[in-house]
């Protein structure tokens, strides 16, 4: 039976690649090698082999990447806008199988949201571009991340926690897919735990994984559970999320980048289900062996946090 053993991580000292740089080392069943910048001075975690290059040479990217079967994306906001295309060109000539790219959460394929979702547009064309160039890709669709929903305050899940203000989205209750960092590292840890024949069936598609399916209405109830609040504590308004969507491309219009968190969470919760991917689509969650997870616990993280 044949599986993946050499996994290659860019950005693997990152929030997101250290899951999943740590999930697939707990495995037990990989090499793990970090692509990292040769000028960096962040470390990838303990029993991860790290191999700094000069992005900027793909010779020297290539070579990094032989023998590597599976390479992760992860890349920040401030990352050259070429770059992503830079790996992907060196990686398909390294003779990389697999590449997961730097596109987590949106769902590539619901067409309605590729034409009308600034960020699922972009990643559909990331796909897009590693098929186009000879590629596989494998997209990780596990909606956007339930903690760092909190970090843009108001203008990401509408809530507030700090300064005790909600903004329910329409009436507040429609379901959406989220998920923990902890859980996109074990579902792509248990993607390569399966044959490798498994893992070619996700080829040039994505493959659906979440930890929750709530609405801001559930969120606001777990963190009153966690905190003994209740919702006279909150100051709760009400907006239509067309509304919002409108005034936060409007705001980028003008330079204010708030208006991006405004316009895409916002868009999450339209009620017309595009971001309940687990009703319309199904999840990978039980094939992936990945474990039930308990809002309360994770809402508990987030409150200390902010405290």
């Amino acid at each position: 039976m044949s599986t993946i053993t050499n996994v290659a991580v860019v950005g693997a000292s990152g929030r997101i690649g250290s899951h999943f740089a740590n999930s697939l080392l707990a495995s037990g069943k990989h090499t793990v090698t970090a692509i990292s910048r040769h000028d960096s001075s962040a470390s990838p975690p303990a029993g991860v082999v790290n191999k700094p290059v000069n992005f900027d040479n793909e010779d020297e990217l290539v070579e990094a990447l032989k023998g590597q079967q599976f390479l992760i994306i992860t890349l920040g906001a401030r990352a050259p806008k070429d770059l992503h295309s830079r790996i992907v060109k060196a990686a398909i000539k390294a003779g990389v199988e697999y590449i997961v790219p730097n596109a987590y959460g949106a769902d590539i394929k619901n067409e309605v949201l590729v034409k009308e979702e600034m960020l699922t547009g972009q990643y559909a064309a990331l796909c897009n571009e590693i098929e186009s160039l000879g590629g596989n890709y494998i997209c990780l669709v596990c909606g956007p991340w339930y903690g760092w929903g909190f970090n843009m305050g108001e203008a990401g899940f509408g809530i507030d926690i700090k300064n005790k203000k909600v903004t329910f989205f329409d009436d507040g209750n429609t379901k959406v897919n989220l998920s923990t960092w902890d859980q996109c590292g074990r579902a792509i840890a248990g993607l390569l735990a399966l044959p490798e024949s498994e893992v070619a069936k996700y080829k040039n598609k994505p493959i659906y994984t979440s930890s929750f399916r709530v609405s801001q209405r559930d969120i606001l109830d777990s963190l009153n559970r966690v905190s003994g609040t209740t919702d006279a504590d909150w100051e709760i308004k009400y907006e239509e999320s067309a509304k919002r969507v409108a005034e936060g491309k409007e705001l980028l219009s003008k330079g204010d980048f708030s208006g991006f968190a405004k316009a895409m969470y916002s868009r999450l919760f339209y009620p017309n289900g595009d971001s309940d991917y687990e009703s319309s689509k199904g999840l990978a969650n039980e094939q992936l062996g990945l474990p039930k997870e308990d809002l309360d616990a994770e809402s508990k993280k987030v409150v200390e946090a902010v405290q």
